[in-house]
Parts: C-alpha cells; sequence; structure tokens
C-alpha cells in the first residue's frame, strides 16, 4: 500500500524539476533577445559611423528610453492597488508593540 504522503512530496517537485530543467537546456542566446527596435537601432549604426551624433550617442540614447519605460508598469499597479497599499501603511502605523 503506498503512502498518500510520498506521492504528493513526489508530485510537489516534478514541476520545480521541469522548470530547472527547461532552464538549463535553453541556450543563452535565447534568453539575451531583447526589443527588436532597439537592436535594429544598434545594429544599423555602422563602426565608424557618427549616426545621431555617435556611438556613445546611441547607447546613451537607448539607456534614457529605458529609464523612461521602467516606471510604467510600478505606477500602473500601484493606482490598481492603491487602496490595499495604504490600508497597509495604516495598519503598520496604528500597530502598537
Amino acid at each position: 500500500m503506498a503512502r498518500p504522503y510520498l506521492r504528493t512530496v513526489r508530485t510537489r517537485w516534478i514541476l520545480p524539476l521541469l522548470i530547472l530543467a527547461l532552464v538549463l537546456l535553453v541556450p543563452g542566446e535565447a534568453w539575451a533577445q531583447g526589443c527588436a527596435m532597439c537592436k535594429a537601432t544598434v545594429e544599423s549604426a555602422e563602426e565608424g559611423q557618427a549616426v545621431f551624433g555617435g556611438q556613445q550617442s546611441i547607447g546613451r540614447g537607448l539607456n534614457v528610453g529605458i529609464l523612461f519605460l521602467i516606471p510604467v508598469p510600478y505606477i500602473l499597479l500601484f493606482l490598481l492597488f492603491r487602496r490595499k497599499i495604504m490600508g497597509f501603511f495604516r495598519e503598520f502605523a496604528n500597530a502598537q508593540g
């Protein structure tokens, strides 16, 4: 008679092991895929060619664009969950102990 506890322990480890195996089997180049437009912009600049003010300007422009895009998801999440977030801070401020 199989113990139900052993069956649940075995099935609990199957999914994480499969995910780990998948992560390890995927080549590194597949994880390094970026924005298609960013890649096209950087690759279109030939070596030694001054595009948009030079090579440094291209990198600086891409970095600034990324910095402008980063806060958007966080702002949206805050707007969606602001009641829960503010409730948490009120509860935390009123906690005694």
